[in-house]
């Protein structure tokens, strides 16, 4: 912690965390009328978030706060149905057209995309706030009951009092660790290696799919290339890593709907990102003072 002198602060909520629930939580606050502050530890949103899909029930939501168009203006693809290669044979999994919402499809767009979009919405309100690389690293408590954070800037610490903290700052919550949530760890057998493969005439016409003899292969059209995923055991990444990326390749080309040259793309392991697989949930969300929701609360 700096030795620089600390500022004060108030607000009235303090969410940390600026993913997308802390976000969209600040945003509908200061849409109530709220007075909110969102702490985020980067500089900006501009990270690999592997996932970035928005799912019907989200672009519903959406839809009724009248953001809808304005978001879908923004960059990204559409998949209206999940398929599958079963024995051999190309299988819809499911069909997203008979859903009865406004959006009848799921939307891949890079998250920073939409999270920079719900940034500038919310600050239309003057009762909203977004501090980025703000490091919480501590609750303060009164008579027992939390009431803000402590937090590093780039200009010095700073103490957040608050009415209410939120943590929404994901699986490896700083607010869930300082509040002493219990846990509980239901366990996952698998993590998933992302990459990317460049897209070519004759690839599937899949806007997002599983393939292999196992369905292991994930692939995921993000417009100029493939998102492309590979389900391993968990905790055997390091292994994988050990026996050589030439050997990887070559498994790889086993479930892939590829030819082999075209996984010659990936030259190093840098190109190959672990997501390590997490299912749990909080005992209890919330004590006096502060709240989990999110990743923070039950990470799936």
């Amino acid at each position: 912690m700096s030795s620089s002198p600390i500022t004060p602060y108030a607000t009235t909520c303090c969410i940390v965390g600026g993913g997308p629930a802390g976000l969209m939580l600040g945003y509908l606050l200061a849409r109530a009328g709220i007075d909110v502050t969102v702490l985020e530890k980067h500089a900006d949103f501009l990270r690999d978030f592997r996932g970035d899909t928005i799912h019907p029930s989200t672009l519903e939501v959406m839809h009724q706060l009248g953001l809808l168009d304005e978001l879908l203006t923004l960059p990204h693809q559409r998949a209206e149905s999940l398929h599958a290669e079963v024995a051999g044979r190309d299988i819809k999994l499911a069909d997203f057209t008979r859903l009865p919402t406004r959006c009848k499809f799921i939307a891949f767009m890079p998250q920073w995309e939409f999270l920079n979009f719900l940034a500038q919405q919310a600050a239309a309100f003057p009762n909203f706030r977004l501090l980025t690389s703000t490091q919480v690293h501590q609750l303060l408590y009164d008579r027992g009951q939390v009431c803000g954070v402590l937090a590093d800037t780039p200009e010095g610490p700073i103490r957040v009092r608050s009415q209410l903290v939120i943590g929404t700052d994901g699986r490896n919550s700083v607010v869930r660790e300082q509040a002493a949530l219990s846990s509980r760890s239901f366990g996952a057998p698998r993590d998933v290696l992302w990459m990317k493969l460049s897209k070519q005439p004759g690839d599937p016409a899949w806007s997002m799919g599983h393939t292999g003899p196992k369905q292991n292969f994930i692939m995921i059209d993000r417009g100029d290339y493939w998102q492309c995923g590979y389900s391993i055991d968990k905790g055997s990444f390091d292994a994988i890593r050990h026996s050589g990326l030439e050997k990887f390749l070559l498994h790889l080309a086993e479930v892939a709907p590829f030819q082999d040259d075209r996984l010659q793309e990936i030259v190093e392991w840098d190109q190959v990102k672990l997501l390590s697989i997490r299912i749990d949930r909080l005992d209890r969300w919330a004590k006096p003072g502060v709240l989990c929701i999110g990743d923070a609360a039950h990470a799936m």
